[in-house]
């Protein structure tokens, strides 16, 4: 990290949801960053990480955006999706980055950036799961399409998936195509 910004001068430290992929080192990083504060939905907040972390989390609220120098980042609260009840995501409007989390999670080592192939990939990872230890990984609730159309009306242009290959292209076309196939298979199987 220190090749790229002194940790010293980082001011906010983000997740998604509270996981310890997500946030298990927030400690360790609110250590070497003494005036960074943590991010994260007033649902993770409440539950969870008043609790865990070291100093009190910054709770966001859903559309509340924060100027970050030159760029502006919105925060979504998403509840169960991905997954997890506090559940939020983060985007980037200058730029068009939407940081999606576990959104298009697809596992291995693909390269760092992909385009459509990302689409192709989240849905056979959604499929190999159906059934085994991650079958209720991604919940189908009353709010999933809304949420997933909400998503997809900020059209973004990069996505930072943050199991597998970041996307890059027509994001509004990719989040629309993974929630057809999300109704689909998940929500038309339960």
């Amino acid at each position: 990290m220190a090749s790229v910004l002194d940790p010293g001068k980082l001011r906010w430290i983000g997740f998604s949801h509270f996981e310890s992929d997500e946030c298990g080192a927030l400690n360790e990083w609110l250590k070497v960053a003494p005036q960074a504060q943590a991010l994260c939905s007033s649902v993770g907040a409440i539950v969870m990480v008043n609790d865990f972390a070291d100093r009190p989390p910054r709770a966001l609220a859903d559309g509340e955006v924060l100027n970050i120098g030159a760029h502006r980042l919105r925060f979504l609260f998403t509840p169960r999706v991905p997954h997890c009840w506090d559940a939020g995501l983060f985007f980037e409007e200058v730029n068009g980055l939407l940081l999606c989390s576990d959104l298009f999670f697809h596992p291995g080592d693909p390269e760092p950036l992909a385009g459509d192939e990302v689409l192709a990939r989240a849905q056979d990872s959604i499929v190999q799961n159906l059934d085994g230890p991650l079958a209720k990984d991604m919940p189908y609730t009353p709010y999933t399409d809304d949420t997933l159309r909400r998503i997809a009306a900020l059209k973004p242009r990069t996505m930072a998936v943050m199991h597998g290959s970041s996307f890059e292209g027509d994001g509004a076309a990719a989040i629309e195509s993974l929630a057809r196939f999300i109704k689909a298979t998940i929500g038309e199987r339960r």
